[in-house]
């Protein structure tokens, strides 16, 4: 059994983009089960959290005695556990694998700059001016995604682990107008979305958070 750690509760903004997203929905994909241990945000820094997770951040991942944290870990450790997520055939999961920290780290710190930006800072003197800059990367980034997909269906051969962190990473800037720029990009993004697994995992999320309104 395995027991993911987040948070008990987070701001509206954040609902349906808490990375915890992108374990649960690997779970499902894996079809596993799991508990949740929810912890509230004057928990994360305490000693005892800190042990688990130095930054203070979820999700953690408990695999009986194993603790992980950040999210590219935790779906590379369940990928060794569920084909599903990663191919046994040693060439595909190096395939897979690459992009999955290409998910990591090629993409979502430009797209993720990008979506703090619109979300939190236009009213800034100083964003208007920077806005030009980071859409420029971000689009870059999100046009080579949509070049590799050309003649593909997912990432990297079948659906899997790389797919998932991709798809939350794109996510950020849903509303936004940005990814419906690319046409296959878009395509595989619903694909994704589409997948009963993912259902699931964001309506368990969004079920957790959202708080049914009083009636008088």
């Amino acid at each position: 059994m395995y027991t993911l750690t987040t948070f008990r509760s987070v701001p509206s903004f954040a609902v349906g983009h808490v990375r915890d997203l992108r374990v649960r929905w690997a779970l499902e994909e894996a079809g596993q089960s799991y508990d949740l241990r929810l912890i509230g945000f004057e928990d994360k820094e305490s000693p005892a959290y800190r042990r688990e997770q130095p930054f203070a951040q979820v999700p953690v991942l408990h695999d009986g005695d194993l603790a992980l944290f950040e999210t590219g870990a935790i779906l590379l450790h369940l990928g060794e556990r569920h084909p599903v997520l990663l191919p046994r055939d040693p060439a595909a999961r190096a395939q897979a694998t690459m992009w999955m920290f290409a998910a990591l780290n090629s993409v979502e710190p430009y797209v993720g700059n990008l979506a703090n930006l619109v979300a939190f800072s236009m009213d800034q003197p100083w964003a208007e001016a920077q806005r030009p800059v980071l859409e420029e990367i971000a689009l870059k980034r999100l046009g080579q995604v949509d070049d590799w997909l050309e003649g593909r269906t997912y990432l990297a051969g079948e659906f899997g682990a790389a797919d998932i962190l991709m798809t939350t990473v794109v996510r950020l800037l849903d509303g936004m107008g940005y990814v419906e720029r690319f046409a296959r990009l878009t395509a595989w993004r619903d694909r994704c979305t589409a997948r009963p697994a993912y259902r699931k995992a964001l309506a368990a999320q969004v079920a957790q958070y959202v708080v049914e309104p009083t009636v008088a």
